[in-house]
C-alpha cells in the first residue's frame, strides 16, 4: 500500500485522489482508511520511510572503504528509490515529532558521510549536505516523457555528470552562499 501511495503521489501529484492509491494497491478504500485516517497521515508516513531509507543508504556509504565511492553510492541509492520525490509537500503537511527525529538521524548520518569525503579531499570543499539533498530531490522527480530504458539511461548519464561536478577540486566557484539548515527546514514549517 505504501509503495502504491508513493508511486501515485510522485507520478500523479499530491492532489491525486486516495482512490487512485487504493486502486494501485489493489485494496478497497476501507482498508486504506483503516491504516491511514487521512491523506496527510499517509504522506507523513511516506516522508518518514524516505528518510529512514536515506539513513540506510548513508550507512551503506559509510561502510564502503573508499569515501568517494561511499558518497556516490549514497547519492545513487537515494536517487534510485526517489527519496527526494516527496519534497514538494514541504509546507503543505504538518511535520510530526517522528518526522523531526528521523530527519535529525538522517542529517547526522549524511553529515558523517560528507565529512569523511571532505577530510580525504574526495568531495569539493564547498559542497554541503544540503547541496546533496537538493541534488537528490532534483533527480528524484519523474523524468519527462514516457518511462522506458532510454529515459533511465539518460537520467543515469546526467547523474554521472552531476556526481563528477561534486568531486574535488572543483574548478568553477559555486555562486552564492550554501543553503542553510534554517532555509531548508522553513520549507517544512517551524521546527519543534
Amino acid at each position: 500500500m505504501l509503495q502504491a501511495a508513493h508511486e501515485v503521489f510522485t507520478t500523479q501529484g499530491f492532489d491525486a485522489p486516495v482512490s487512485a492509491i487504493a486502486r494501485q494497491a489493489g485494496v478497497g478504500m476501507g482498508s486504506l482508511y483503516r491504516r491511514y485516517r487521512t491523506k496527510e497521515e499517509l504522506l507523513q508516513r511516506l516522508c518518514v520511510i524516505a528518510m529512514e531509507r536515506a539513513v540506510e543508504a548513508a550507512e551503506a556509504g559509510l561502510a564502503e572503504p573508499d569515501p568517494w565511492g561511499g558518497l556516490a553510492l549514497y547519492v545513487r541509492s537515494c536517487v534510485g528509490f526517489r527519496s527526494g520525490a516527496l519534497a514538494p509537500v514541504a509546507g503543505t503537511i504538518e511535520v510530526t515529532d517522528e518526522m523531526w527525529r528521523t530527519a535529525r538521524r538522517s542529517e547526522e548520518a549524511i553529515g558523517r558521510l560528507v565529512a569523511r569525503a571532505h577530510e580525504t579531499g574526495a568531495l569539493r570543499g564547498d559542497v554541503t549536505e544540503l547541496d546533496l539533498a537538493l541534488l537528490i530531490e532534483q533527480f528524484s522527480r519523474p523524468f519527462p516523457g514516457p518511462a522506458g530504458p532510454e529515459n533511465q539511461q539518460v537520467k543515469e548519464r546526467l547523474l554521472a555528470i552531476a556526481l563528477d561536478g561534486l568531486r574535488a577540486p572543483g574548478v568553477t566557484p559555486l555562486p552564492g552562499d550554501p543553503p542553510s539548515v534554517a532555509w531548508y527546514e522553513a520549507r517544512w514549517g517551524a521546527s519543534p
